[in-house]
This record gives structure tokens, sequence and C-alpha cells, in this order.
């Protein structure tokens, strides 16, 4: 089985565009180093796009972060330009969330399994293991983590901090303490 590297939301719009930070920059070549430190034959990598529409105002989320960001096609939503190079490996996936967490992360990840005598829906993971780095860690990584640890509670969950920068230090260092009591590996 291989493992999967998760890179949430390498975005423009988050590291330098509308909701961008100086701590985001500032992870992007911790970042890199990683995605080149992944052996393809081992490890998948699957980037995460935060991906909103014209309409993006009058949703739930626009109404409650007033700020246009990831509208998609445009530069903002793109992965950044460090990135885009590993995009094209045979090892990476793209999928596109239209909110902090993806349910199509844990069915990309999945093999569904016949349970129906018990008259449930169950599967397995495809993965030994998931790592997530990105952005934000108190939003998207730490949300991605819990979803994938309430499937696979079982598996190896972690997140590499050097590689994560929150919406603020302190809202990063939360979502770090909260991920530890969640039993997710801090690295």
């Amino acid at each position: 089985m291989k493992s999967a590297l998760i890179v949430v939301d390498m975005q423009n719009d988050f590291v330098t565009g509308s909701l961008g930070t100086k701590m985001a920059e500032a992870i992007v070549p911790n970042v890199v180093e990683k995605i080149k430190s992944v052996n393809p034959e081992e490890t998948d990598i699957i980037f995460t796009q935060d991906t909103h529409h014209e309409n993006y105002l009058q949703t739930k989320e626009g109404i409650g972060l007033p700020v246009k960001h990831c509208i998609e096609p445009s530069w903002g939503w793109q992965i950044i330009d460090p990135l885009k190079p590993f995009l094209d490996q045979k090892n990476a996936k793209t999928i596109k969330k239209p909110t902090f967490c993806s349910k199509d992360l844990v069915l990309l990840g999945s093999d569904p399994v016949d349970v129906s005598m018990y008259g449930l829906d169950t599967y397995q993971s495809i993965y030994k293991e998931y790592q997530l780095i990105g952005l934000c860690t108190d939003i998207c990584v730490l949300s991605n983590a819990l979803l994938l640890k309430a499937f696979w509670p079982e598996l190896k969950i972690s997140v590499d901090s050097k590689c994560c920068a929150g919406t603020t230090q302190e809202a990063h260092d939360a979502a770090i303490t909260a991920m530890k009591s969640c039993q997710i590996e801090i690295l």
C-alpha cells in the first residue's frame, strides 16, 4: 500500500493574494522540499484546491468570510508557481473542494467494501497513511485531518507543522494542539 501526501490549498490567494500572509509565504520552501522528498513509487501527492464561483459572497461561507478568493479559474485559484511542476507527476492528483474539508478526499482514498448484510456503507482506505501539509492549519488542514481520522481511526494521520501556516500564529498553535488531542501525529 502507498502513502498519501495531501497538499492543502497551496493557492495564490492563500499565499500572496486576497487572503495571503507572511506566514504562508514563509512555508513555501518547506512545502517544496517535502514534495521533492516523496518517492513516487511509495506516495501519491494529492493537491486540494479551494474552489469558489462568482456567487461566493452569497454562500454560507461567503457570508461568514466576505473576502472573494479562489474563484475558478482566476489567478488566485491556481496552485502557486513553485508547486506547478509537481502537478504533472504520475503520482499527483488534484481535488477541487467547495468548502473547508472534502468528502472527495475520502472517496479518492477509498475502496468500497460490501457490508450490505449489515445495512451499512463503509470504506477501506487504499492508503496506509496520510500526511497533510498546507493552508490554513486552523481551517482546512484541521478539518481534513479530522475527517480522515473519523473515517480511518486506526491509520496514521499526521501533519507536518513546519509545512503549515494558520490564519495567525495563535490559530496555528491552537489547531496543532487540537489535532494532537485527537491523536493526529504532529511532525
